[in-house]
Protein backbone atom coordinates (compact mmCIF):
# COMPACT_ATOMS: atom_id res chain seq x y z
CA UNK A 1 0.00 0.00 0.00
CA UNK A 2 2.64 2.30 0.81
CA UNK A 3 5.06 1.57 -2.47
CA UNK A 4 1.73 2.28 -4.57
CA UNK A 5 0.77 5.61 -3.08
CA UNK A 6 4.64 6.67 -3.20
CA UNK A 7 4.50 5.26 -7.03
CA UNK A 8 0.86 7.51 -7.23
CA UNK A 9 2.81 10.45 -5.96
CA UNK A 10 5.94 10.31 -8.22
CA UNK A 11 3.26 9.82 -11.48
CA UNK A 12 1.31 13.61 -10.30
CA UNK A 13 5.13 15.04 -9.76
CA UNK A 14 6.02 14.02 -13.09
CA UNK A 15 2.71 15.51 -14.82
CA UNK A 16 3.07 18.52 -12.55
CA UNK A 17 6.01 20.59 -14.32
CA UNK A 18 4.59 19.43 -17.48
CA UNK A 19 0.92 20.81 -16.34
CA UNK A 20 2.90 24.51 -14.99
CA UNK A 21 4.92 24.79 -18.37
CA UNK A 22 1.66 24.25 -20.63
CA UNK A 23 -0.33 26.55 -18.36
CA UNK A 24 2.82 29.02 -18.32
CA UNK A 25 3.17 29.00 -22.35
CA UNK A 26 -0.84 29.21 -22.45
CA UNK A 27 -0.43 32.73 -20.79
CA UNK A 28 2.36 34.50 -22.10
CA UNK A 29 1.84 33.53 -26.21
CA UNK A 30 -1.42 35.98 -25.92
CA UNK A 31 0.33 38.07 -23.93
CA UNK A 32 3.47 38.63 -26.44
CA UNK A 33 0.96 38.81 -29.37
CA UNK A 34 -0.82 42.11 -27.48
CA UNK A 35 3.15 43.75 -27.55
CA UNK A 36 3.67 43.39 -30.67
CA UNK A 37 3.29 46.89 -32.69
CA UNK A 38 3.94 46.78 -36.25
CA UNK A 39 7.09 49.86 -37.45
CA UNK A 40 5.18 49.60 -41.19
CA UNK A 41 1.63 49.70 -41.97
CA UNK A 42 -0.43 46.86 -42.45
CA UNK A 43 -2.28 46.97 -45.70
CA UNK A 44 -5.21 44.18 -46.34
CA UNK A 45 -5.88 44.33 -50.09
CA UNK A 46 -5.51 42.04 -52.67
CA UNK A 47 -3.53 44.52 -54.80
CA UNK A 48 -0.04 44.70 -54.31
CA UNK A 49 1.12 48.40 -53.18
CA UNK A 50 2.67 50.36 -55.84
CA UNK A 51 5.72 52.58 -55.33
CA UNK A 52 5.93 56.02 -54.43
CA UNK A 53 4.84 58.38 -57.55
CA UNK A 54 3.28 55.66 -59.12
CA UNK A 55 -0.02 56.45 -60.91
CA UNK A 56 -2.68 54.15 -59.42
CA UNK A 57 -6.76 53.18 -59.90
CA UNK A 58 -9.60 53.21 -57.17
CA UNK A 59 -8.32 50.45 -54.18
CA UNK A 60 -5.26 50.13 -55.36
CA UNK A 61 -2.32 51.04 -52.35
CA UNK A 62 0.46 53.20 -52.88
CA UNK A 63 3.00 53.64 -50.53
CA UNK A 64 3.89 57.45 -49.70
CA UNK A 65 6.96 57.72 -47.48
CA UNK A 66 5.87 56.11 -44.11
CA UNK A 67 2.31 55.93 -45.01
CA UNK A 68 0.10 53.53 -47.60
CA UNK A 69 -2.26 55.54 -48.90
CA UNK A 70 -5.71 53.92 -50.92
CA UNK A 71 -8.02 55.63 -53.14
CA UNK A 72 -11.51 54.46 -52.20
CA UNK A 73 -14.29 56.36 -54.64
CA UNK A 74 -14.86 59.44 -56.07
CA UNK A 75 -16.77 61.30 -53.97
CA UNK A 76 -17.19 64.58 -56.45
CA UNK A 77 -15.45 65.35 -59.55
CA UNK A 78 -17.32 68.47 -60.97
CA UNK A 79 -13.81 69.45 -62.96
CA UNK A 80 -14.73 71.84 -65.91
CA UNK A 81 -14.67 69.18 -68.88
CA UNK A 82 -12.04 70.15 -72.08
CA UNK A 83 -13.30 72.12 -74.49
CA UNK A 84 -15.95 73.63 -72.35
CA UNK A 85 -15.47 77.20 -71.20
CA UNK A 86 -16.67 77.86 -67.58
CA UNK A 87 -16.71 80.06 -64.32
CA UNK A 88 -15.96 77.52 -62.11
CA UNK A 89 -12.11 74.83 -62.60
CA UNK A 90 -14.29 72.72 -60.21
CA UNK A 91 -12.65 70.42 -58.14
CA UNK A 92 -12.17 66.29 -57.88
CA UNK A 93 -12.69 64.59 -54.08
CA UNK A 94 -11.42 61.37 -53.24
CA UNK A 95 -12.40 59.49 -50.37
CA UNK A 96 -8.70 58.11 -49.53
CA UNK A 97 -7.71 55.44 -46.62
CA UNK A 98 -4.16 56.76 -45.21
CA UNK A 99 -2.77 53.49 -43.22
CA UNK A 100 0.38 54.08 -41.16
CA UNK A 101 1.80 52.43 -38.30
CA UNK A 102 -0.62 51.04 -35.78
CA UNK A 103 -3.61 54.17 -37.61
CA UNK A 104 -5.90 54.03 -40.30
CA UNK A 105 -7.81 56.63 -41.11
CA UNK A 106 -10.10 57.65 -43.83
CA UNK A 107 -10.39 61.32 -45.40
CA UNK A 108 -11.59 62.87 -48.78
CA UNK A 109 -8.71 64.30 -49.81
CA UNK A 110 -9.65 67.25 -52.78
CA UNK A 111 -7.14 67.70 -55.61
CA UNK A 112 -4.57 70.27 -55.04
CA UNK A 113 -5.25 70.71 -51.31
CA UNK A 114 -2.49 69.31 -48.67
CA UNK A 115 -3.86 67.05 -45.67
CA UNK A 116 -2.17 66.63 -42.40
CA UNK A 117 -2.73 63.35 -40.69
CA UNK A 118 -0.77 62.41 -37.59
CA UNK A 119 2.75 64.00 -38.42
CA UNK A 120 2.06 63.17 -42.26
CA UNK A 121 1.03 65.46 -45.22
CA UNK A 122 -0.83 63.80 -48.12
CA UNK A 123 -1.75 65.70 -50.95
CA UNK A 124 -3.59 64.35 -54.21
CA UNK A 125 -1.55 65.72 -56.80
CA UNK A 126 -2.76 64.36 -60.09
CA UNK A 127 -6.14 63.13 -61.49
CA UNK A 128 -6.63 61.29 -64.97
CA UNK A 129 -8.10 61.18 -67.09
CA UNK A 130 -9.51 64.87 -68.07
CA UNK A 131 -12.77 65.26 -67.14
CA UNK A 132 -14.73 64.90 -70.23
CA UNK A 133 -18.68 65.51 -71.06
CA UNK A 134 -19.11 62.18 -72.91
CA UNK A 135 -19.02 59.78 -72.51
CA UNK A 136 -18.75 59.92 -68.73
CA UNK A 137 -15.64 58.63 -66.97
CA UNK A 138 -16.29 55.54 -65.49
CA UNK A 139 -14.49 54.88 -61.86
CA UNK A 140 -12.32 51.81 -63.78
CA UNK A 141 -10.46 54.46 -65.57
CA UNK A 142 -9.74 57.06 -62.97
CA UNK A 143 -5.68 57.30 -62.33
CA UNK A 144 -4.47 59.16 -59.36
CA UNK A 145 -0.96 60.60 -57.84
CA UNK A 146 -0.32 61.01 -54.57
CA UNK A 147 2.27 63.21 -52.95
CA UNK A 148 3.80 64.26 -49.62
CA UNK A 149 6.27 63.38 -46.71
Amino acid sequence: MFVDIQQRASRRSAIHPAMKHALLLAAVLPLSACALVPNSPIVDSPHEVAQQGSLVGLLQPVQLGRVVVTPMRVTEDSRCAQGVQCVWAGRVVVETRIDGAGWRQTQPLVLGEPHSVRDVTVTLAEVQPAMRVDPRITSAEYRFRFSGD
